[in-house]
C-alpha cells in the first residue's frame, strides 16, 4: 500500500492498493483518447410517453448539453431522464428520455459535436437504476520509466490478487477544474447557507478562465450580489441563475438553490457524503481491515445479477460471520461503507470505530444532513460497496509511449480510481524522485 498525491489526498484518497510503481503519462490528450459507452440491460420499446435517445458527444458536459437541448427544444430540463453524468473531455454514448417529445421536433436540435439516434419510446424515463455500468477505451500517452508494460501487467496481477481497487469516488465528483462541490455540501451540513452559496459562487482556481477567476475574486472579497449579478459572464449559466434570485429575494441564501437543476443541487450534500466515504475507505486500509472480506461488525450488500445490491443488506455478527464470508468468497456479498446522512446507522465493531472517529475529526453528526433550512438539499444516506472489480485489457506500443486499456465498471464507479493505480503520481514512477507529484495528468 503506496501513500498517494497530496492531490487525491485532499479528496480523501490517501492510498493506492498496488505497490508496483506507475507508468506516469497522460490521460485525455483529445476527447477521443478518453471513450465511454453506457451498459444497459436489453430493453423492450413498445411504445409510451418517453422518446428514448442514444447521444454520441464530444467534449460535452452532461447538464450542459440537456440545458442546451431544452432550450433549442423550448421546453423544460425536467422532461429529460438520464442514467449519469459522464466526463466532458471524452467521446460519450449515452442514453436519454424525453418526455412527450414527437421524433420530428428532435430537427430543431442543431448542435456541434452531438451525434443522437432514436431507440424507440417507452413509458418510463431513462434513469440511473436502468444501468448497469460503463465500458471504458482509454488511451495513456507520454508514458514514463523502462518497460512499462511489464509494470502494467504486474498491477493488474496486484489488482487480481486483491480482487479489485479501493471504489473510492474520482475527482470528477468533487469538479474536475473547481474541485468545491463537495466543500458546498459541507457548509450546508454545517448549516452555513451563506457560506455554501459564496463558495460555490465566488471561490476561485487556477484552471479556470481569468476572466472566471476575476469576477469570483470580486465577488468573494466584495460579497456584493447586485455588481455580481452584472459583471459575471453569460456562459456562468447556473452562477448567474443564483444571483438573479439572489437579487430579488435578499438573504435567501438556503432556496437560492432551488433556481438549480434536481440533480445538480443534490451534488452538493451529495459530494460531501462522497469525501466522507473517501475518508473512512482511507481509515479502513490503514487500520489494515480488508475490502474483500467481512469482518463482525461490518453490514455487506448481496450481489443480483453478479453486482452489489445496496438494497439488500445484512449486518455480521459473530453468529453469521462465516456464513457471510463464504458468500463474499463466492462474489456473492460485498463489504459496504455509508454515504453518511440523517437515516445512517453506524456499524459495529472495528469498522464502527473507523467511522465514528471519522465523524469526530469533522465535527459533524448524521443528523446535521437533514439541512432544516432547505430539506430538499439534505440526505437520508445510503451505503456503497468498498472494492470495485476489474477485468483489464491492455495494449502498449512502447515506441510510441502509448498504452490503451479497455474494461468495464459498475455504475457508480470511476475511471480515474482504475487509472490512478496504473500512473500513480510522479513519486512512484519509475526513475522518479521521492517528492510528491501530480496524479493523472490532463490535457
Amino acid at each position: 500500500m503506496i501513500a498517494a498525491s497530496d492531490q487525491d489526498r485532499a479528496l480523501g484518497m490517501d492510498y493506492y492498493i498496488t505497490d508496483t510503481p506507475g507508468i506516469g503519462g497522460v490521460i485525455k490528450s483529445s476527447p477521443e483518447d478518453f471513450l465511454v459507452t453506457e451498459v444497459f440491460e436489453e430493453l423492450g420499446y413498445e411504445g409510451g410517453r418517453y422518446l428514448v435517445l442514444e447521444l454520441e458527444k464530444t467534449n460535452w458536459d452532461t447538464h450542459h448539453l440537456i440545458r442546451e437541448m431544452a432550450r433549442r427544444l423550448g421546453i423544460s430540463q425536467k422532461r429529460f431522464g438520464w442514467a449519469g453524468t459522464k466526463d466532458k473531455r471524452a467521446v460519450t454514448l449515452q442514453r436519454i428520455s424525453i418526455m412527450n417529445l414527437e421524433e420530428t421536433e428532435l430537427k430543431r436540435i442543431n448542435l456541434p459535436d452531438l451525434k443522437m439516434r432514436v431507440l424507440g419510446r417507452t413509458n418510463r424515463a431513462v434513469g440511473l437504476g436502468d444501468l448497469l455500468g460503463n465500458r471504458f477505451h482509454i488511451v495513456i500517452r507520454e508514458l514514463c520509466g523502462s518497460n512499462p508494460a511489464a509494470r502494467l501487467n504486474e498491477i493488474t496481477r496486484d489488482i487480481g490478487r486483491q480482487k479489485g481497487v479501493p471504489n473510492y469516488f474520482g475527482v470528477q465528483r468533487f469538479g474536475d477544474i473547481s474541485p468545491v462541490t463537495h466543500k458546498v455540501g459541507e457548509a450546508l451540513v454545517r448549516g452555513q447557507t451563506e457560506e455554501a452559496v459564496f463558495i460555490y459562487l465566488a471561490l476561485a482556481f487556477d484552471g479556470e478562465l481569468e476572466r472566471t477567476r476575476r469576477v469570483r475574486e470580486e465577488l468573494w472579497t466584495g460579497r456584493d450580489i447586485p455588481a455580481a449579478r452584472k459583471s459575471f459572464p453569460e456562459y456562468l449559466h447556473y452562477e448567474l441563475a443564483m444571483l438573479n434570485y439572489l437579487a430579488e429575494h435578499p438573504g435567501d441564501f438556503a432556496h437560492s438553490f432551488d433556481v438549480l437543476t434536481q440533480n445538480l443541487r443534490r451534488l452538493f450534500v451529495h459530494a460531501y457524503q462522497s469525501y466522507l466515504f473517501n475518508r473512512i475507505l482511507s481509515r479502513r486500509m490503514e487500520a489494515g481491515l480488508p475490502l474483500d472480506m467481512p469482518e463482525a461488525g461490518d453490514v455487506v450488500c448481496f450481489a443480483r445479477n453478479g453486482l452489489p445490491d445496496i438494497d439488500r443488506q445484512q449486518a455480521v455478527t459473530s453468529e453469521n460471520l462465516a456464513a457471510v464470508r463464504r458468500l463474499a468468497d463466492r462474489g456473492r456479498a460485498f463489504v459496504t461503507l455509508p454515504l453518511i446522512g440523517f437515516e445512517t446507522t453506524l456499524a459495529d465493531g472495528a469498522e464502527g470505530e473507523v467511522e465514528r472517529a471519522v465523524l469526530q475529526k469533522e465535527g459533524i453528526r448524521t443528523e446535521d444532513f437533514e439541512i432544516p433550512a432547505n430539506p430538499d438539499l439534505g440526505s437520508q444516506g445510503t451505503r456503497r460497496a468498498i472494492l470495485c472489480p476489474v477485468n483489464m485489457q491492455i495494449k502498449v506500443e512502447e515506441e510510441a509511449k502509448k498504452a490503451e486499456l479497455e474494461f468495464v465498471l459498475p455504475k457508480g464507479s470511476y475511471a480515474t480510481v482504475v487509472l490512478r493505480e496504473y500512473m500513480k503520481n510522479a513519486a512512484t514512477v519509475e526513475g522518479q524522485s521521492s517528492e510528491p507529484g501530480q496524479m493523472l495528468k490532463l490535457k
